[in-house]
């Protein structure tokens, strides 16, 4: 196939939801994929969004993947298999939360946690039903999700939303304090806001949002789907503000690029589901599990979180040396291989398609930030070539300073 017969295709047989790159991909193998045409590119997205922790078609997740096929892809959680079990038995010996449901992505996460938090929170009373996140953050497209979402361009088409949550800003714990009540069952938002832009909690906003929640008896969710396993520089992003949430939902590098998620729960709060109170048919199933386990059990046998520290500071330090040469960069913002950049003009368009078109594959937020989500295994010999690719785009751009 060509990538001619991918857009015909397209347009006579798939629902148009997606602004996809005009690029068709064929193949990929560590930080590379490759087109239809056989050019290689250098992939600064992890195969999408932050999910190809391991780069494409890591040799122990294939090895794991094949090896599962022929035995047993799924069976019904009316019976138990081994790859699910070892999976959660990896997951809780490495986390603060040591009860682990299994589901397909992210958002399917959150609305475990949204149920969960709502079922423990009515142990204490029937009101307390209110769960509060903040804005511009970003926590799934299914309806529970996109209402725990605080941007209301995902959410206004789709009304009524789900009752019962409450919104405030980022990084302001004022805010929470004031609309945390006896009616609130949980405070659910990202360590690291990922998709509106890369914004980090300070230590003391996260540190006084867990003193607050057990101050007024709410629970505390972090959204670890894009920032888990290792990516900003900790195996779970949480560990760098010495807190401990109640509730952690994953996804995205979990499968090393099969579809599975979870929600991790300490046991006191995951006691107040009871059986059939949460489903998910194809959640842990057999193949997905198996290649979750191999994908996990690298990333912390290789220690690749201290390596995404090492080369994320590392470039951020290369993009920070563009500012003394353009005048487009401004801000730049990143926890291990989880980097934003500031544009003071909006050519990030511009720039992406540049840079595409030297070989490197980068994500956009509007038309004024550059988002780039390295693989853990990238190198810094891998940062030389995207920043040289960023800088002659930037260098192209045009810009007011020039006109």
């Amino acid at each position: 196939m060509q990538l001619a017969d991918a857009l015909t295709l397209e347009q006579q047989h798939l629902i148009s939801l997606y602004t996809r790159t005009p690029l068709l991909v064929t193949r990929g193998e560590g930080m590379y994929v490759w087109d239809d045409t056989g050019r290689r590119y250098l992939d600064f997205c992890s195969g999408g969004r932050a999910v190809g922790a391991l780069g494409h078609c890591h040799p122990r997740v294939v090895a794991a993947i094949c090896a599962q096929a022929g035995v047993l892809l799924h069976t019904s959680n009316d019976y138990y298999t081994e790859p699910y079990l070892k999976l959660a038995a990896l997951l809780s010996t490495h986390c603060v939360c040591d009860k682990v449901f299994f589901c397909n992505s992210g958002a399917e996460a959150i609305e475990a946690a949204i149920k969960l938090a709502r079922k423990a929170g009515k142990r204490d009373s029937a009101d307390r039903v209110e769960i509060v996140t903040t804005l511009k953050s970003f926590h799934g497209r299914t309806m529970g999700a996109i209402t725990a979402t605080g941007q209301p361009k995902y959410q206004q088409d789709f009304a009524p939303l789900v009752p019962g949550f409450r919104y405030v800003p980022y990084n302001d714990l004022a805010a929470m304090d004031a609309v945390i009540t006896d009616r609130t069952c949980a405070v659910l938002l990202e360590p690291v806001q990922g998709e509106s832009g890369v914004y980090p909690a300070t230590p003391e906003y996260l540190r006084g949002l867990r003193d607050l929640c057990d101050a007024r008896g709410a629970l505390l969710i972090l959204d670890e789907v894009q920032t888990g396993l290792g990516r900003t520089g900790t195996l779970f992003a949480y560990e760098q503000y010495g807190i401990a949430p109640d509730i952690i939902t994953l996804s995205k590098a979990l499968g090393g690029g099969m579809p599975i998620g979870a929600m991790l729960a300490k046991s006191d709060v995951a006691a107040a589901f009871a059986r059939g109170d949460h489903a998910s048919t194809f959640g842990g199933t057999a193949i997905a599990a198996a290649a979750g386990f191999a994908a996990v059990s690298t990333i912390i046998e290789e220690n690749l979180p201290a390596h995404a520290a090492e080369v994320g500071a590392y470039l951020v330090a290369r993009l920070a040396a563009l500012r003394a040469t353009s005048p487009l960069v401004g801000e730049i913002r990143g926890r291990g291989c989880m980097v934003a950049v500031d544009l003071t003009e909006p050519v990030a368009g511009f720039v992406r398609n540049t840079v595409q078109e030297q070989g490197l594959l980068i994500l956009t937020v509007g038309e004024s930030m550059l988002r780039l989500l390295p693989a853990l295994i990238c190198t810094t010999a891998d940062v030389d070539v995207a920043v040289e690719a960023i800088a002659q785009a930037l260098t192209a751009a045009p810009h007011a300073a020039r006109a």
